[in-house]
């Protein structure tokens, strides 16, 4: 019998369905709020809400295509032996990503493959060799669907919940539907967050895998308050100006700049590369992480000074610029009158929210540091395509013993 570290167990099967229930009622609640905005006349919010769902969706489905055509060609993954897809595969393979259910395809074929080698009865039981792999192709499948909700994540649910931040900061905007999106965003970003370290580490053959309990909790404090005090710092900026878009877009720019210059080699055909370091720019617009397999304590130094810098800088510039007062949730801005000057329920506000900014930085950094210092798992051995925290190396993508790199959360 396999030891517990490099077993699929019935828990994470589980876990799976929870996590596909948590993807549907984050698609689901974009959906609702797309409609409520309709229904209310704000058409550029619901155009930049389902915006943010079908750029996502669209990127998902790119990579979660070219990686089963990819395997399907590749002979020693391919169970029939194949060096080339069927015309009848290939055709179902694009239906259903046409009609964006390649993740929801994934998740399937997780359950089913799952639910086979964990649940179902086999008549003979299964050689030590036999089960190794079919355990180490669970974590597979595992760490490719980890990977696409990651960018699924970071293109959707994080710039939904910049947008919700937004809106009620600078516009009073708030319902339950709202709320509910922005809970929903947030668990979604969160699972995915966590699930892609621990399926990443658990599919290198040369790492631990991250430890349940205080390492996954420190861990998850760590990018959660780092990552909300950076949106709320974002939307300080954007109430101020719409010209913060540019600046988004100008650190969006310099991400995906950085992953070309890293010359990163994750996808086969180049075309699918550049969609990826797209995908990494925006990534690395509100979080950091490795992306190819390099020592990373200076950058991640820098990053995080940056990032402090501009949550630091963001409430200054809003309390030396900003005229109107900050809207309260449940109220309007005035359109007519000149503002009144601040009351002390809207200083309040306005405090509150350079609270959380200092807090979420403060408090985030200081997990990170904890995190890296005394929780990180140790590798077993080093090899070139381990990656491993602040120092690690490339990896593979969850499939196989292919090469490519594999970026690190």
């Amino acid at each position: 019998m396999l030891p517990a570290a490099n077993r699929y167990s019935k828990l994470r099967w589980l876990w799976t369905i929870a996590s596909l229930l948590f993807y549907i009622a984050d698609i689901g609640s974009d959906v609702g709020l797309v409609l409520r905005y309709v229904r209310e006349r704000h058409f550029l919010w619901a155009g930049l809400t389902g915006a943010f769902v079908l750029v996502a969706l669209a990127v998902t489905q790119v990579f979660s295509y070219a990686w089963y055509k990819d395997d399907m060609e590749d002979v020693s993954l391919n169970p029939e032996g194949k060096p080339t897809p069927s015309t009848v595969a290939c055709m179902r393979l694009v239906s259903l990503h046409v009609l964006g259910m390649g993740i929801l395809t994934r998740y399937v074929q997780l359950l089913k493959a799952g639910h086979r080698e964990l649940w179902a009865a086999s008549s003979a039981p299964p050689s030590p060799e036999e089960e190794r792999g079919a355990h180490h192709r669970l974590f597979c499948l595992a760490t490719d669907l980890s990977m696409l909700k990651l960018f699924e994540a970071f293109l959707e649910s994080v710039p939904q919940l910049l947008l919700q931040t937004f809106l009620i900061l600078r516009h009073g905007e708030c319902s339950p539907v709202q709320y509910v999106c922005m809970a929903f965003s947030c668990l979604n970003a969160a699972w995915a967050l966590v699930d892609y370290r621990r399926c990443l580490r658990r599919s290198l053959p040369a790492a631990q895998e991250m430890a349940a309990g205080l390492p996954t909790a420190v861990y998850l404090l760590y990018k959660l308050l780092t990552l909300a005090s950076r949106l709320l710092a974002f939307a300080l900026l954007l109430c101020l100006s719409p010209c913060a878009l540019g600046g988004l877009a100008a650190l969006w720019l310099l991400g995906t700049l950085w992953a070309h210059r890293l010359q990163t080699s994750f996808c086969a055909r180049r075309t699918t590369e550049w969609v990826y370091r797209a995908a990494v720019g925006a990534v690395l617009t509100f979080t950091f992480f490795n992306v190819q397999g390099q020592a990373t304590r200076g950058p991640m130094t820098l990053y995080y000074l940056l990032h402090a810098a501009v949550n630091a800088a963001a409430p200054l510039l809003f309390a030396l610029l900003w005229t109107p007062p900050l809207a309260l949730p449940g109220t309007t801005t005035a359109t007519a009158a000149p503002p009144p000057a601040p009351t002390a329920t809207e200083l309040w506000y306005f405090w509150a929210v350079v609270g959380a900014i200092a807090v979420g930085t403060g408090v985030g950094l200081l997990c990170l540091a904890v995190y890296y210092a005394r929780l990180h798992p140790p590798g077993k051995r080093r090899e070139a395509d381990e990656v491993d925290g602040p120092g690690g190396g490339g990896g593979p993508r969850g499939g196989g013993d292919r090469t490519r790199a594999f970026l690190q959360l």
